[in-house]
């Protein structure tokens, strides 16, 4: 899941802590960029946090009603490390992989095929496994000198942290005109951050706990087939932070044990490989498939 970023839109504040502590406050960029950190991973560098969601997925086409395709179960484990910037000061960078499974709308089983109720196909489930989905480092100050900032607010002694996530880029599945036809990847993801204030802002607690809701409105997933047709997914799950991994349901510590066996524990803090999506992970994929048949692999866009 993504950093926090843009602006404050009221500063917070607590009862007052113990002599040892202290109460942050997100009108300053450098408390901002600890209230990031708190809710992302935790004050202590190297240690994991676990974050679980759960939702439903619906398909949407102009002129049909909506379907709801499946449901969904996700994980994401994270850590975050210091970094200093001689000119942005010093900040945090976070290290994470996912997995979001893709479940039977009626019976939550975990999917291995699926039958497309709108092309009546049937085809493998490709389900979400990211690794890794890393940030960029988040400082107290941009390169010209840009303080940051979060989109922060309170109602009465519970702090929102609110992040829009507007995707879009060349799609790695199109060809190398997508500035010309289209077909760049397009979507948009909302994340939405609820805890204590006390969480939130009070150092003499270890992390924050939020509650979150996330949203995602996206171009068909490559491995459903749909072969240019219209219409849009429409994802919309809740979730927490877990106080550990064990606290992860049974059918996602299933698939780990089996099959994911790398998600127990986050990244390296200093892994620099590129990040993994769905579209890069299924590419690849196809691309292997063509060259164990001995076909051309599909052309890369630039």
């Amino acid at each position: 899941m993504a950093a926090l970023a843009t602006s404050v839109v009221v500063a917070a504040g607590i009862a007052a802590p113990a002599a040892s502590a202290r109460v942050l406050d997100p009108a300053k960029p450098v408390d901002a960029v600890e209230i990031s950190k708190r809710t992302q991973c935790g004050v202590k560098d190297g240690t994991p946090a676990v974050y679980r969601w759960t939702g439903r997925v619906y398909g949407r086409r102009t002129g049909e009603r909506d379907r709801h395709l499946f449901n969904v179960e996700g994980m994401n484990i994270r850590q975050c490390t210091t970094v200093t910037d001689a000119k942005r000061g010093t900040g945090y960078r976070m290290v994470s992989r996912e997995i979001m499974l893709y479940l039977d709308p009626k019976t939550n089983e975990v999917l291995r095929n699926w039958t497309n109720p709108i092309t009546g196909k049937t085809v493998e489930v490709m389900h979400v496994a990211n690794d890794p989905v890393n940030s960029r480092p988040t400082f107290p100050y941009g390169e010209d000198g840009t303080p940051y900032a979060m989109n922060m607010s309170r109602i009465n002694d519970t702090v929102f942290l609110a992040f829009e996530a507007p995707l879009y880029y060349v799609n790695p599945l199109a060809g190398d005109y997508q500035d010309y036809v289209g077909n760049k990847y397009h979507a948009m993801e909302i994340f939405d951050f609820a805890m204590s204030a006390k969480d939130a802002l009070d150092t003499s607690l270890p992390t924050a706990y939020p509650s979150i809701a996330w949203v995602r409105i996206s171009d068909w997933m490559p491995w459903m087939m749909m072969e240019g047709r219209d219409g849009q997914m429409v994802f919309n799950a809740v979730g927490t932070k877990l106080k550990s991994f064990d606290e992860l349901p049974a059918v996602m510590k299933n698939e780990i044990a089996t099959t994911y066996k790398d998600y127990v524990a986050p990244p390296p803090v200093d892994d620099a490989r590129p990040n993994e999506t769905t579209w890069t992970v299924f590419k690849k994929s196809i691309d292997a498939k063509r060259a164990a048949e001995g076909a051309k692999p599909a052309t890369t866009a630039h």
